[in-house]
């Protein structure tokens, strides 16, 4: 199965999950094409902009960094995240991500359900 970047779906989210600015999510494969995945989607976070922190409950996310340059909270700690960096939260634990460099913050973005 292939789905073409036509097909793909995005939206926009203004201050996605209390976080500043508005977030750009294109949904890579439909919903009800997902198995125990509950997202596939790339990011696009603005200058400035962020996802504000929240808990992950009986999932695990992914994020793949592809561009851009931001701060990623987990745990009450902030650590740079560059193009190449993998960041997993795992299940209840909580994390937020912002944009702290001079262009937009592109990631991959993968949720995995679990049972």
């Amino acid at each position: 199965m292939i789905y073409r970047t036509s097909d793909q779906k995005t939206e926009q989210r203004e201050n996605m999950r209390g976080g500043e600015g508005v977030v750009s999510l294109t949904h890579l494969v439909p919903s009800e094409r997902l198995f125990q995945t509950r997202l596939v989607a790339r990011i696009e976070i603005p200058v400035g902009a962020s996802i504000g922190e929240h808990l992950h409950e009986n999932e695990v996310e992914y994020y793949v960094i592809l561009s851009g340059e931001g701060e990623v909270t987990e745990q009450e700690k902030t650590t740079r995240v560059v193009p190449g960096d993998v960041v997993i939260t795992g299940p209840h634990e909580s994390h937020a991500i912002r944009n702290s460099g001079d262009k937009p913050l592109v990631f991959l973005a993968f949720i995995q359900t679990l049972r």
